[in-house]
């Protein structure tokens, strides 16, 4: 049986409203050897007065930050206080169904593999009643990650031996670039089909930033990940169409 610690890091900034939901789902997961790391972002929301109702639990450690340093910084931070082998990402506004860690651990230690994802069933905001599910590949190596890009960082659990120098940097993207890096070094990464997690979308600042998000993406890809300008191309292209595919033009 499995029983092996794992630490999950959760940075947050301004993300009240979903807090509760978020930390609940961990809390009522079937497995129970784990930690959270959560890091609050200098938040200036309710965000404090939530945390203060979970300060007292054994096994979540609250850190809060007394200046806003971007969410790169907190994964960080969270990996430099945790200690477990194994460490899993969430973002506070998203949230996991029970067994989420069980499968995934269970799974993940029966094919003896460092970098594990799942599927994502995702929502526009607050309408839970269009829920979406993923297919994704069942897994990526480096150049195939970069044309397709889908991943998301609640569903990842990886060991800590994989990490070595790497770490998230502080840019647009920051978690997109963490995986190139990762799988630069020759890792694969393996979905895990059992389980997946609840991934929230905010509809408005999607539609926004789409320009913004194929520029962050293009800048990643030329100045961190050194891809020539025909390559770059290829990447975007293959990632927008990706895109368009799961969300629509939503």
């Amino acid at each position: 049986m499995v029983n092996q610690t794992i630490d999950i890091i959760i940075p947050n900034f301004n993300k009240a409203k979903y807090l509760s939901q978020c930390l609940n789902s961990i809390i009522e997961q079937t497995y129970k050897n784990w930690k959270v790391y959560l890091i609050d972002d200098n938040s200036n929301d309710n965000s404090k007065e939530i945390l203060s109702k979970y300060q007292n639990i054994e096994n979540i450690k609250i850190f809060n930050l007394k200046e806003n340093k971007g969410p790169a910084y907190c994964r960080n931070f969270g990996i430099q206080k945790s200690n477990s082998e194994l460490i899993a990402f969430m973002d506070s506004d998203d949230y996991w169904p029970k067994d989420k860690l069980e499968k995934q651990l269970t799974n993940m230690l029966n094919i003896n593999c460092n970098f594990t994802y799942t599927d994502f069933c995702f929502f526009f905001n607050e309408d839970l009643n269009k829920k979406k599910m993923t297919n994704l590949p069942s897994k990526y190596n480096y150049d195939s990650f970069l044309k397709h890009s889908s991943m998301s960082t609640s569903s990842i659990i990886i060991r800590r031996e994989i990490l070595n120098n790497i770490f998230f940097q502080n840019v647009n993207h920051e978690d997109y670039l963490f995986k190139c890096d990762l799988l630069k070094k020759g890792e694969v990464a393996h979905k895990i089909e059992e389980t997946f997690v609840f991934y929230r979308i905010n509809k408005n600042n999607r539609s926004s930033n789409k320009i913004k998000n194929i520029i962050g993406l293009w800048r990643i890809n030329k100045e961190k990940n050194n891809l020539n300008f025909l390559t770059n191309i290829k990447s975007i292209f293959f990632i927008g169409l990706n895109s368009l595919k799961k969300y629509g033009w939503k």
